[in-house]
């Protein structure tokens, strides 16, 4: 195969210094997927995205960064997925978050911590219920919902009954005898489960619905702008902006 692309100077064309990050990015998703972490290394990457080894280190200067930018773009990926869904209610919002992330490999094995396939990346700590950030994002969130009386206090403990569910829905299923539903059936499921570890038991205050389906976008749109802006800075290096 011919090498695309030589070492140097990135292109002076943001464009195209991005679609060429992009590309690169899609060889070692498909090339993580099918060996692993561990397995994969700069030299398959550059062979699969058609680019010289140099190239790469234009981009990221060290293997891990690489593989952080993936996870990264990965992350926006589903966040703008399940935006586009307008979850107008908690229920809405983890049936649609849980439904993006079994379908996404690398977003789960981040979460669950499967070093078989992502190696030494597991151990990395910006992990976050729901592969989500910013976790400020996410108490201010719980904390309106209660103040709306959507969901009952759990004194501060919002993060920990919630990940403890989305965590134990994505990896039981895999240990049934029988194999694991599908993805929507395991999604429905994990999504009644919270709403019933957080409800009041009373029916949702009247004129609260609105209000409710703005806490919930509110909070789509922080964590999907954190999302993108760590992106950008894996896509583009300090060093290389215009100041």
């Amino acid at each position: 195969m011919r090498l695309m692309g030589r070492a140097g100077r990135p292109p002076q064309d943001p464009a195209r210094r991005t679609e060429r990050a992009h590309r690169i990015l899609d060889a070692a998703a498909e090339l993580i997927l099918r060996w692993g972490y561990d397995k994969t290394t700069v030299d398959d990457v550059a062979r699969q995205a058609g680019v010289a080894k140099g190239t790469i280190y234009l981009h990221w200067k060290t293997r891990e960064a690489l593989f952080t930018a993936l996870l990264r773009r990965e992350r926006v990926r589903m966040l703008a997925e399940v935006r586009r869904g307008t979850p107008a209610t908690p229920h809405d919002l983890f049936a649609a978050l849980a439904l993006a992330l079994l379908r996404r490999p690398l977003l789960k094995a981040l979460l669950t911590g499967d070093s078989a396939l992502l190696g030494k990346l597991v151990r990395q700590k910006w992990r976050g219920p729901g592969a989500l950030e910013p976790s400020a994002a996410f108490d201010d969130y719980y904390t309106e919902l209660t103040r709306l009386g959507a969901v009952r206090d759990l004194a501060g403990d919002h993060t920990l009954v919630i990940g403890s569910v989305l965590y134990g829905f994505l990896v039981a299923p895999g240990l049934l005898p029988a194999g694991p539903p599908a993805d929507e059936r395991i999604a429905a499921l994990l999504a009644d489960t919270v709403d019933r570890a957080t409800a009041t038991g009373q029916a949702p205050p009247a004129g609260t619905a609105h209000a409710v389906a703005q806490a919930t976008l509110g909070y789509l749109d922080a964590v999907e702008e954190l999302a993108q802006r760590k992106l950008d800075d894996s896509l583009n290096p300090a060093e290389e902006r215009v100041t």
